[in-house]
């Protein structure tokens, strides 16, 4: 079951029990986090009038838990069902379904600058994976890295059931990577490409140990404070929220730093870095949920505790790697993958970019997804030459 919106119904998006949670006696000015499930949607509203194709939001119900499964939604003792926020773009009749998921600390706005030329050959369907964005946020009691991945690739394979969808392109950036390659392993007979964009998770704990800069740092008064933090799931949005009404500054100087000032590749303008600013604030501010992952799946380090180099045998779906040539996420760890994977596998590295390599240099990023998926989209795909600048590793 969807709930559709039209474009001009996005701010009433919400779903009602979601916008009771959401309402407040005191009004958002004089709130100590001023944000709410109403505004995260708004805020995206915002962000993507920035985009010109047009485009249909909804909230997809999952239910309260897994069919079959002992435990509802994320050991919640509540019957309520959960809703995974969805932007569908329009496209041309018989395009290949591109799915994209988002990463940690961010929601699928973070694609704003890539939804129109992706959309001119794809079907393009962006969601907010559970506990992030406008989608609901349980609470999370996960105790384990078994759990903690089940809420992701659980509550997808809900999603992809109750929008009957299958024989897709999964895209995944970062930790949307490892979880699109961890639900690829789970349910291969549904996705024809995978897609992982500066994946996290090709390293393990093991390999954190034998990185004597890591083993050093650990050792400093500042690697242990930092390293009990993480173990003690202290997470940025906590301190996002701790700060109030100060939270949006810090987010904006973050973001005209990161995509601005110190921006590897094509710098944010004015309107879509206080666009992004804005919308990234209520997304990080709202209440904890899904972020509280971080310390199940990971080491300190961004170390896997259950690493994707493992299962590399076990692969079934043709895999693209894209990265930034500056991503700190190496590419060696899916070289290393690669000589143990029985499908086809190929590297490629986009110049100008860094982790967020979509948004640093856009235009070259959609070139690689298209030449990726040129088995799909050209008639004679043998024929297609790697795009300019773009080096395979």
């Amino acid at each position: 079951m969807a709930e559709e919106i039209s474009r001009a119904d996005l701010g009433t998006s919400t779903s009602i029990a979601d916008s009771a949670k959401s309402r407040s006696f005191w009004p958002s000015s004089l709130r100590w986090i001023p944000t709410s499930t109403d505004h995260i949607i708004a805020a995206e509203k915002r962000l993507l009038s920035l985009v010109k194709t047009p485009y249909v939001q909804e909230r997809v119900n999952i239910g309260s838990g897994p069919p079959g499964s002992k435990v509802r939604w994320f050991r919640s003792a509540s019957n309520e069902p959960r809703f995974i926020n969805t932007v569908t773009f329009d496209s041309k009749a018989d395009s290949p379904t591109l799915v994209m998921i988002h990463g940690y600390a961010a929601s699928q706005g973070f694609f704003f600058r890539n939804f129109d030329a992706l959309a001119s050959r794809f079907r393009v369907i962006a969601i907010d994976q559970l506990g992030w964005g406008g989608s609901s946020r349980p609470d999370f009691t996960c105790k384990s890295t078994e759990e903690t991945e089940a809420w992701f690739i659980d509550s997808f394979e809900e999603w992809r059931k109750s929008k009957n969808i299958s024989n897709f392109i999964l895209l995944g950036h970062s930790f949307g990577g490892y979880v699109a390659a961890k639900y690829a392993l789970k349910h291969p007979e549904h996705i024809k490409h995978l897609i992982l964009v500066g994946p996290a998770g090709f390293s393990s704990e093991s390999d954190a140990k034998s990185d004597e800069t890591i083993t050093r740092f650990r050792a400093t008064w500042k690697g242990a404070i930092l390293s009990h933090l993480w173990e003690s799931n202290f997470t940025p949005q906590k301190l996002v929220r701790g700060l109030g009404p100060w939270g949006p500054n810090l987010v904006h100087k973050y973001t005209s730093a990161r995509f601005g000032t110190y921006s590897i590749g094509d710098i944010l303008n004015d309107e879509e870095s206080r666009l992004l600013s804005d919308y990234v604030y209520h997304t990080l501010a709202a209440k904890a949920s899904g972020e509280l992952c971080l310390k199940y799946i990971f080491a300190f380090g961004a170390f896997a505790r259950m690493p994707l180099l493992q299962s590399a045998s076990e692969w079934k779906v043709p895999t693209t790697f894209i990265y930034g040539y500056e991503d700190w996420m190496k590419y060696q760890g899916a070289q290393e993958a690669r000589k143990n994977m029985k499908t086809p596998c190929e590297i490629l590295r986009v110049p100008q970019a860094g982790h967020f390599v979509f948004i640093d240099n856009p235009t070259s990023f959609h070139s690689t997804v298209f030449y990726a998926c040129r088995r799909f989209l050209s008639p004679d795909p043998d024929k297609d030459s790697l795009p300019e600048g773009i080096i395979s590793a």
